[in-house]
C-alpha cells in the first residue's frame, strides 16, 4: 500500500516537495491549500488586463542548477530572462538599482560620499561584538549609509528601531553587510566583472505564480491529489506520532491519515492546530513571535508606461510605501494604453491603515508619487489592494530563543516535519524554499522515514541562506 503523505500549503516549498515525493511510488501525496490558486505570497491574479503579482519577485540566477534546470524544462520559452532596471531614492535624488559605480558618484551628493569615505577610515581599529542589526550594519558600513539608507528602511519595512532588532536580520537581509561586500556588488555591474547575480534576473511570461502553477501541474501528474479551497483545521498526535489532518472544505469536514506531514504553514499557526494542544509554555512563545504585514496597493493607469523603471525602493520616512514596481517591465503580456503599478506598505494589523479603502490607499500611493516626484497626473482606471498578514517575520532581540524552543518540541513529534518560508521563520527567496523542498526528498526513503542526522544538516545550511532584492 501507497505511504500517505500530507503536504499543507501549496506555495513553491509544498509544491516543490509534493512533485518530488509524488515521483516516487511508495507515496501518494495530497496537498492542502486554504486558498483557491497556487503560489501563496509567490502567486499571481488577474488585474488591469494583466496578471500581477503579491509585490516584486524576481527568480534570481543564484538559484540552484537542478532547480533552475527544472523551471526552464517545465516553462520552456515562457521563463524570460530579464534586465534588471530600478533605483533608489535618497537624500532626493536617484540612483541605480542594483548600484552603479558612474550613477554613485556623478548622482549623490559629494556630502554622502565624503561621509561613507570617512566612516571607512574610523573603521579601521577594533570591532566590538555586535549584539543588534544595528550594530552588524554601523560597523560594517558606517554611520552614514545606516544612516540614509539602512536605518530608515529597516523602521519602515519592520516597524521597530534598529537597536530592537537582532544580528541575525542584518545577515538574512543584508548581503552587501560590509563596505568591502557593497563595493563587489557594485563591482559585479561592470561588463566583464558581473557575477551571476548582477544584472538579470528570470521571470515567466505570464506571471511569478506561474512557477508555482508548473510545480503543481507537475505533481498533479505524477498523481499528487491537490486540494484548494481546504483549511487545516487541526493536527491529530498519537503517542508522539503525527498520524493525521482534519481540514474543511466546501463539502465539509474531513480527516486525511498521513504517515508523514509536511508544513509549510506558519510555524505559529502549525502549533496552534496540534491536537490534542501544545504545552502552554510553546503557545505562548508562539504567540511572541512576530511577523510584518503588508499592504499591497495596485493601480492601473491610463498610460503605456509610468516609467522606464522597473522598480522604484523609498528608504527615506518621508514617503510611507517602501517600494513601486511596473509589472509590465518584467515581461507581462501588455495591454495598451493601461499600465498597472504595485506599491508595498509595510504596516501592522493594529494600524488605521489596515482598514483602509482602496480609495484610501490609492490616495497613500499618489501623495507618496507627488512627494518624490514621480507622475502623479495619470487618469486612474482602476485600484485593488491584497493584505497579507504575515509577510516578513521580524528578528526581535528576544526571537530566536522563542523560535528555538518551539522548533525543539516539533522535532520531537515524530512524522511531522516544518520548512519553507513561514515553516521555518525565514525571509528566504523563492530558489531557497525550493531549495528545502528538494533537500526534504531526499532526506526521507522509501518507507516514509526521515533522515534526521541528514535533515539537521540541511537545516544547519539553510541558516546561511541570505536573502536577494
Amino acid at each position: 500500500m501507497p505511504l500517505p503523505i500530507a503536504v499543507l500549503g501549496a506555495g513553491p516549498a509544498g509544491l516543490g516537495a509534493a512533485w518530488k515525493l509524488a515521483r516516487r511510488k511508495p507515496f501518494e501525496v495530497t496537498v492542502l491549500e486554504r486558498n483557491a490558486a497556487a503560489g501563496g505570497n509567490a502567486g499571481s491574479f488577474a488585474f488591469g488586463g494583466m496578471n500581477v503579482d503579491y509585490g516584486s519577485h524576481r527568480l534570481h540566477p543564484s538559484c540552484e542548477p537542478e532547480i533552475l534546470a527544472d523551471i526552464k524544462e517545465m516553462l520552456g520559452e515562457d521563463l524570460l530572462e530579464r534586465p534588471r532596471h530600478g533605483r533608489i531614492r535618497l537624500r532626493g535624488r536617484w540612483v541605480h538599482f542594483p548600484l552603479k559605480p558612474l550613477d554613485l558618484f556623478a548622482n549623490l551628493p559629494l556630502g554622502f560620499s565624503s561621509g561613507v569615505i570617512a566612516d571607512s577610515l574610523m573603521r579601521l581599529g577594533p570591532k566590538a561584538e555586535a549584539a543588534t542589526f544595528a550594530d552588524v550594519l554601523q560597523q560594517g558600513l558606517g554611520r552614514t549609509i545606516c544612516r540614509d539608507f539602512y536605518f530608515p528602511y529597516a523602521r519602515k519595512i519592520w516597524g521597530v528601531s534598529p537597536d530592537e532588532l537582532d544580528r541575525e536580520q542584518a545577515r538574512r537581509r543584508v548581503a552587501a553587510g560590509s563596505l568591502l561586500k557593497l563595493v563587489r556588488k557594485v563591482l559585479g555591474t561592470v561588463p566583464g566583472m558581473r557575477t551571476k547575480t548582477g544584472r538579470t534576473f528570470f521571470y515567466p511570461r505570464g506571471g511569478y505564480g506561474d512557477i508555482s502553477t508548473a510545480f503543481g501541474d507537475a505533481a498533479a501528474r505524477a498523481g499528487a491529489d491537490l486540494k484548494f479551497g481546504a483549511t487545516v483545521g487541526g493536527i491529530e498526535i498519537r503517542e508522539g506520532r503525527a498520524t493525521a489532518v482534519h481540514y474543511q472544505d466546501a463539502s465539509g469536514t474531513h480527516s486525511l491519515p498521513s504517515h508523514q506531514i509536511l508544513s509549510t504553514i506558519p510555524i505559529s499557526h502549525l502549533v496552534r492546530a496540534i491536537t490534542p494542544e501544545a504545552p502552554a509554555e510553546i503557545t505562548r512563545r508562539a504567540c511572541a513571535l512576530k511577523s510584518r504585514a503588508m499592504i499591497l496597493i495596485y493601480l492601473a493607469l491610463e498610460t503605456d508606461q509610468f516609467t522606464e523603471f522597473d522598480a522604484h525602493y523609498f528608504p527615506g520616512a518621508d514617503v510611507p510605501i517602501t517600494r513601486l514596481s511596473e509589472p509590465k517591465h518584467y515581461g507581462l503580456a501588455r495591454l495598451p494604453g493601461v499600465t498597472v503599478l504595485c506599491a508595498e506598505l509595510p504596516c501592522s494589523t493594529e494600524d488605521a491603515v489596515w482598514r483602509a479603502s482602496d480609495r484610501e490607499l490609492a490616495g497613500i500611493v499618489k501623495q507618496s508619487l507627488e512627494t518624490s516626484g514621480l507622475p502623479a497626473g495619470h487618469r486612474l482606471v482602476d485600484v485593488a489592494s491584497r493584505k497579507l498578514p504575515q509577510a516578513y517575520p521580524i528578528y526581535t532581540r528576544d526571537y530566536s530563543g522563542h523560535f528555538d524552543m518551539i522548533d525543539q518540541w516539533l522535532k520531537g513529534i515524530e512524522g511531522l516535519v516544518t520548512f519553507g518560508r513561514q515553516g521555518l521563520f525565514a525571509h528566504d527567496n523563492t530558489h531557497h524554499t525550493l531549495g528545502m523542498a528538494y533537500a526534504l526528498n531526499e532526506c526521507l526513503d522509501d518507507s516514509g522515514t526521515l533522515n534526521r542526522t541528514r535533515w539537521a544538516e540541511y537545516r544547519r545550511a539553510f541558516q546561511n541562506h541570505v536573502v536577494e532584492d
